[in-house]
């Protein structure tokens, strides 16, 4: 099967709409045509919004992973519930390595350690509208006993951590209880990772 295509684009003019928490500009840009010349001129808002990393802890001991819920603005005019289901993650900072993230929100999320770090994938969540790319890690850890909230509250940060059993985590793919791309992606590709490492127990 093709890769992605090799063509041309060009942007025609920037705008800034907003700059602060998040930055938002206003484009003009053209691309190459499937069928050759160049598109029309398009305009389109891009909410640049950085590189963020994801981190989802494994115990292979007990077969466990760790979860957290917290409460997600984007979420309240959904159907169901704000609060989410979702991986430890955080926006990388200037000079900080996607380790160093990984490290960071797992202390600042779940209030564990992590060492042993292993790299999954890198994607775009949302690309029609955004810039944003994630990368997912997961981590060997020692569950037992860890949970309860943590975040930090100079950032607005309520946080409930919990350990469920793998196969549990994949059910709350499977009913929607995880309903946010990050979840899905993490819990569905460790699941092939996971059945070697148990297979080598």
């Amino acid at each position: 099967m093709a890769g992605p295509a090799s063509k041309q684009w060009r942007i025609l003019k920037r705008e800034t709409g907003f700059d602060g928490f998040f930055k938002l500009y206003k484009y003009s840009i053209q691309h190459e045509l499937f069928s050759g010349g160049w598109s029309r001129t398009i305009e389109r808002e891009i909410l640049h919004r950085g590189h963020a990393v994801a981190v989802l802890p494994y115990d292979p001991v007990s077969d466990t992973t760790l979860l957290i819920e917290q409460f997600r603005p984007g979420a309240m005019h959904g159907e169901g519930s704000p609060w989410l289901l979702e991986c430890i993650a955080g926006m990388v900072e200037e000079d900080e390595s996607e380790a160093e993230v990984a490290r960071r929100e797992a202390k600042e999320e779940a209030n564990i350690e992590i060492a042993d770090i292993h790299y999954m994938t890198t994607y775009y969540p949302s690309p029609g509208g955004s810039t944003e790319t994630i990368s997912v890690y997961w981590a060997n850890a020692d569950l037992s006993g860890v949970g309860g909230v943590h975040g930090l509250p100079t950032e607005g940060e309520d946080i409930r951590s919990f350990v469920v059993p793998f196969e549990e985590a994949l059910s709350m793919v499977q009913d929607q209880r995880i309903n946010n791309s990050l979840g899905i992606i993490s819990l569905l590709w460790f699941r092939t990772i996971r059945e070697q490492i148990q297979a080598d127990l």
